[in-house]
């Protein structure tokens, strides 16, 4: 049989030589380019079986060359590689028909994976439809970031814009979960309908049938008229459900039959009214094991989880730190605050720190600093004392919400004393330090609890009452203000 053959275009020849050799490697013919005009000269004369390209070409945007190629050939399957790895190239890729939109650096496994799928006879590529749209500047990309888990997360995204399949977004509080939501409905298929968002955690329990289906005048106390529901505002658009664990489990009842018959009722009426609508739910939840707790229908996991999209943690990806954190700080001067920059050893500061409040948290950060900072420049030292106070924040909160033994606190505390200086180790004298600040407090609370009794102090600590007065003169502890008289 006769191998399938390859046209491949990339400026950089180094690239052009490691993929050729392992295109070659596999069997196929490679004709390789380094420009747009001899890849379209290759096309149009009807030669090759699979293009493989890169979008920056010297000559021509293949971005540019790609609705071209669609309209000759449209069942030649397209392959386009990127460096400029954002949620618009992968939206962009997908709206011209490319076949597959692949990040620079890709492993070369997973291209030669593509190009096999790509060249079977049965994965012919699907009309698409090219629609032409005026691109946002970089700093209005809806997402952002340039991690591997961000590049995953746009390509899945890429896949389901022009499809009205119901997805479910999961993951950590903070992680712009609305955020995906709104890039799935603003370059998806219902962008021109409305996009209605619901947070179910903050309706009041009794009030969410009404609120999503409506409800009819004098249908419950209060109703004085007629009220349509989200249901109905967001007809012919997206609505988007946040927080979904928290539906009581008679409006999941309600909400599984509309999405089974795709029809309804508002409370209190009886017409039944069509749905138009797209579904997008999110959840912070575990939403298995509500299931086996016997909060969450089961049947109504499956009709909304048709599609999982998780988002990552901040933590799972600091290399997208300095870009937020830019991004961050020019929102932040367009809403009037003084323009800041961040100095470079500060990027390494934010990194140095694991983010429980994820992408929402260092948002909040930033936009502190911008108003509070003095200087035009934000100094790692200015980082690594908020990060500090944030994890002091955090601890505390640890402590409330879930109390920790000694050892987990003090581990804690030590850990923030490393942390503090990045990635250099903190100065000599640590041990004395930590000692220190764990006896001042103890022999603190000891003279009170004794109402600055030294020998009763000493006896509760086991100390030798001489080792204590030592240790009181040298901890500077003011016995008049250390006492409760």
């Amino acid at each position: 049989m006769t191998p399938a053959t390859i046209l491949l275009a990339d400026d950089d020849r180094s690239i052009r030589i490691v993929l050729q050799k392992a295109m070659a490697r596999d069997g196929y013919h490679v004709r390789s380019t380094d420009n747009a005009a001899t890849l379209w000269k290759w096309v149009s004369e009807g030669e090759g079986d699979l293009v493989v390209t890169d979008v920056v070409m010297p000559d021509e945007n293949a971005f540019e060359l790609l609705p071209r190629i669609k309209r000759l050939r449209p069942d030649l399957p397209v392959v386009l590689m990127s460096a400029q790895n954002t949620i618009l190239t992968a939206i962009t890729a997908a709206e011209r028909g490319a076949y597959e939109y692949l990040p620079k650096p890709f492993d070369l496994d997973e291209l030669m994976s593509v190009i096999r799928r790509a060249l079977k006879p049965s994965t012919a590529m699907a009309d698409s439809s090219i629609q032409e749209r005026a691109r946002a500047e970089s700093e209005a990309l809806p997402l952002i970031g340039r991690s591997p888990p961000m590049q995953e997360i746009y390509r899945i995204l890429a896949r389901l814009m022009n499809t009205d399949l119901t997805v479910m977004i999961v993951g950590e509080s903070g992680t712009g979960k609305e955020l995906v939501a709104r890039v799935l409905h603003d370059y998806g298929r219902r962008r021109d309908g409305p996009f209605v968002a619901v947070n179910m955690a903050a309706i009041p329990r009794d009030l969410i049938e009404s609120e999503l289906f409506g409800h009819e005048k004098g249908s419950f106390t209060g109703a004085i008229s007629r009220s349509t529901g989200r249901f109905e505002q967001a007809c012919h658009g997206t609505l988007f459900l946040d927080e979904i664990g928290d539906m009581p489990l008679e409006a999941q009842t309600r909400l599984l039959r509309v999405l089974q018959e795709g029809e309804y009722t508002s409370v209190g009426g009886g017409k039944t009214i069509k749905t138009h609508v797209r579904i997008i739910t999110a959840t912070h939840h575990n939403l298995r094991q509500l299931i086996d707790q016997g909060r969450f229908r089961e049947d109504l996991y499956y009709r909304l989880n048709v599609v999982p999209v998780s988002l990552p943690p901040l933590r799972d990806r600091l290399e997208d730190i300095p870009d937020l954190a830019r991004y961050f700080l020019l929102q932040a001067e367009r809403e009037d605050l003084p323009f800041k920059i961040l100095e470079q050893e500060a990027f390494e500061a934010l990194k140095s720190y694991d983010w429980p409040g994820n992408v929402r948290e260092l948002e909040n950060l930033i936009r502190r600093m911008a108003a509070i900072h003095p200087g035009d420049v934000i100094t790692a030292e200015a980082v690594h004392q908020e990060l500090s106070d944030a994890r002091e924040r955090d601890q505390l909160q640890a402590i409330g919400d879930n109390p920790v033994s000694l050892e987990q606190a003090v581990s804690h505390h030590i850990d923030a004393y490393f942390t503090e200086f990045g990635s250099s180790l903190p100065p000599s004298g640590l041990y004395d330090r930590v000692l220190r600040d764990i006896e001042r407090p103890l022999i603190q609370r000891c003279l009170k609890a004794t109402r600055g009794n030294q020998v009763q102090a000493a006896h509760v600590l086991g100390l030798n009452r001489n080792t204590l007065r030592k240790k009181i003169r040298d901890l500077e502890i003011d016995l008049r203000r250390d006492r409760v008289m």
